[in-house]
C-alpha cells in the first residue's frame, strides 16, 4: 500500500466520488486534521452524520453518511474544492480570506488555533493555510 502524498485532497474526492456513485455512507482513512473536517461538515449540516472507529492498525477510520436532499436526491455538497495543495501553499491573512460564494459556502483554514471555517477566522481575527471551499 503505497503512501498517500495528499491526505486532504484525497478525503475530498473519496467523498465526491460516494456522491457522484450515489453511495449512503464512504469510509475514509482517520487523522486529526480530517476528523476536524468532518466535524466541521457535520457542524454546517453538509453530512448526515460520522463516527470514529478503531482499527486494528493505529489510524482509525472515519466512516461519513452522505447528506441527500430528500426530494430530489441531490447531494447536499455540491462543490468541494482543494485550494492549498503540496506544489501551491495558499496562505491568507484574516481580512483576506474570501468568502466562498458570498457567505453561502465556507473555507476550511489550518490556523494556529487549528482548522476553523472562515467565518470563525475572521471573528477570531487569525490567518493561516486555506485548505478547501466547500458549497
Amino acid at each position: 500500500m503505497s503512501a498517500v502524498t495528499d491526505p486532504i485532497a484525497d478525503y475530498l474526492t473519496r467523498v465526491r466520488n460516494a456522491q457522484q456513485a450515489g453511495f449512503k455512507v464512504v469510509d475514509i482513512p482517520a487523522s486529526n486534521e480530517k476528523r476536524r473536517i468532518t466535524e466541521i461538515l457535520y457542524q454546517y449540516g453538509y453530512i448526515l452524520k460520522y463516527k470514529f472507529e478503531d482499527t486494528e492498525n493505529h489510524q482509525g477510520l472515519i466512516r461519513i453518511a452522505i447528506k441527500y436532499d430528500p426530494l430530489t436526491r441531490v447531494p447536499v455538497i455540491r462543490e468541494l474544492v482543494r485550494v492549498s495543495r503540496p506544489g501551491r501553499r495558499v496562505y491568507a491573512k484574516a481580512d483576506q480570506i474570501q468568502k466562498v460564494i458570498n457567505g453561502l459556502g465556507i473555507a476550511i483554514v489550518s490556523t494556529s488555533k487549528g482548522l476553523l471555517t472562515d467565518k470563525e477566522a475572521r471573528k477570531a481575527n487569525v490567518g493561516g493555510e486555506v485548505l478547501c471551499h466547500i458549497q
